[in-house]
């Protein structure tokens, strides 16, 4: 498994909330850690580009803030001859208004759930 194959596999998880798996395919996460984290539903991914060990990438999701996108450059390395999620800079980007809306209406977000 590469490491953009393992990234989207990652966001399976976190959408289905598979904590081991997250926790087995990282280098630095635990389950009770995990499990801690805030209520959030996952909406869509896109991959921005993938190079070697890193990939970055936009996870856009729903929580009780309203529509958000989380936006990473993750490091992964390489533990007994698998992939393993290291860690990751994280940007500050927010979804633009004439993007498509992440909630898959088909309308721009200005539109939609602005």
């Amino acid at each position: 498994m590469s490491p953009k194959e393992l990234m989207i596999s990652r966001y399976e998880a976190f959408a289905r909330k598979d904590w081991n798996y997250l926790a087995k395919t990282a280098t630095n996460q635990s389950v009770k850690e995990l499990e801690l984290m805030p209520e959030i539903e996952w909406l869509k991914l896109e991959v921005i580009y993938a190079d070697g060990s890193q990939v970055e990438f936009k996870a856009y999701y729903r929580d009780a803030n309203g529509l958000g996108v989380l936006h990473e450059k993750s490091n992964f390395i390489q533990e007994n001859g698998s992939w393993k999620y290291k860690d990751g800079e994280l940007f500050t980007t927010k979804i633009e208004r004439n993007e498509s809306c992440p909630c898959g209406s088909g309308k721009k977000f200005k539109k939609c759930c602005i």
